[in-house]
């Protein structure tokens, strides 16, 4: 993908996992993901993708407390692996977005030589162009940019810590930011770390 795009020229895929957290003596592993698109800056809903994801590993009483996921919505999910086909499709020639992209960047490690990107750390740019806030928390950033109707109307009956519902909110968030922070005329190559 061209840095020198401008933003409205871009297609963003905005990746979320929630997990099952760490337990004494494994590591951390993916238990859902959530894809969400925005094209010429505008969400694209019918290019969302959520699927939770099958693991052995149980899932912590502390993860579950977050995001309210358990082992019986993992019962009949696909293994993470079998999914790169999809995430391929989804991710690869866009500019991927995540908020506190390292984790989305680990539990893609999974998929060696993938080659997504660039990628826009919403954090990143949060802390960066709109400085001076208490938290930095995606939902405090849509609280703060009053995002929160449209958010909570581009996905009904979801909440905050559910992979796509956080896909949708880092997207929104970004398109605030570059809206707001005077991106918009700006190619990403200026703005991009």
């Amino acid at each position: 993908m061209p840095l020198a795009l401008l933003p409205h020229q871009v297609v963003f895929a905005a990746i979320d996992f929630e997990s099952a957290g760490v337990s004494p003596g494994s590591t951390d592993t993916p238990v859902q993901i959530g894809i969400a698109v925005m094209r010429d800056l505008a969400l694209a809903p019918g290019e969302s993708f959520v699927s939770y994801l099958h693991t052995t590993q149980p899932i912590t009483w502390q993860a579950s407390q977050v995001h309210g996921i358990t082992a019986a919505h993992l019962a009949s999910a696909p293994p993470f692996l079998s999914l790169w086909p999809e995430l391929n499709s989804r991710l690869a020639n866009r500019c991927v977005v995540a908020h506190g992209a390292a984790t989305e960047k680990r539990f893609l490690r999974a998929f060696p030589l993938h080659g997504f990107g660039p990628w826009v750390d919403t954090l990143t740019l949060a802390r960066r162009f709109w400085p001076g806030l208490r938290d930095y928390s995606l939902e405090s950033l849509i609280a703060a940019a009053n995002l929160s109707p449209e958010l909570c109307a581009a996905c009904p009956g979801r909440h905050f810590h559910d992979a796509l519902f956080d896909s949708i909110a880092s997207l929104l968030v970004l398109r605030h930011l570059v809206l707001q922070a005077g991106l918009a005329q700006r190619p990403l190559q200026q703005w991009l770390p």
